[in-house]
């Protein structure tokens, strides 16, 4: 496992990325990558009162809010992964055991992973897991940059 999972009973939001970054592999955290805007972009919208270093992700349970992936055994950016390492079953069981009010995607690819689809859109979708909800944010990862849209991750905060 690159990354532990960070998750708990009743919390409001597990994130699930893709897998861990080489930065965060090398410096065993969460979203470590330069240019990534996990962190901030949580404090922005509010779901954190105070900024997080990576270093710092386990506090983040203090907020109610839980950290895993698809792929747990690979790292690196998402066209660099084998897609023979995801556990989508490995994440459904845990989201089906800790049933947190939402699942939300950091990025359209591990949202397609989970849910076996070519295509989805941002925002909450129809399908959930167990008794827990949907949401797909646009990554926060400085190579996706392009698709980034802190409005969406407002609609998450929101709520």
């Amino acid at each position: 496992m690159i990354l532990p999972d960070l998750l708990d009973f009743n919390l409001n939001i597990i994130f699930c990325g893709m897998a861990a970054s080489k930065k965060s592999k090398q410096v065993n955290a969460y979203y470590a990558g330069p240019g990534n805007k996990f962190w901030k972009t949580l404090y922005d919208i509010g779901l954190i009162t105070k900024p997080l270093e990576p270093e710092e992700f386990e506090k983040i349970l203090d907020y109610d809010i839980g950290l895993t992936d698809i792929c747990k055994t690979d790292y690196g950016n998402d066209n660099e992964l084998d897609p023979s390492k995801y556990d989508v079953n490995g994440f459904n069981s845990k989201i089906l055991k800790y049933k947190p009010k939402i699942v939300c995607f950091n990025g359209k690819n591990a949202a397609k992973a989970y849910l076996n689809q070519k295509k989805v859109d941002y925002g909450y979708q129809d399908k959930r897991v167990g008794d827990s909800n949907i949401f797909i944010a646009p990554s926060t990862s400085g190579a996706a940059n392009g698709f980034w849209d802190l409005n969406i991750w407002k609609l998450l905060a929101g709520l």
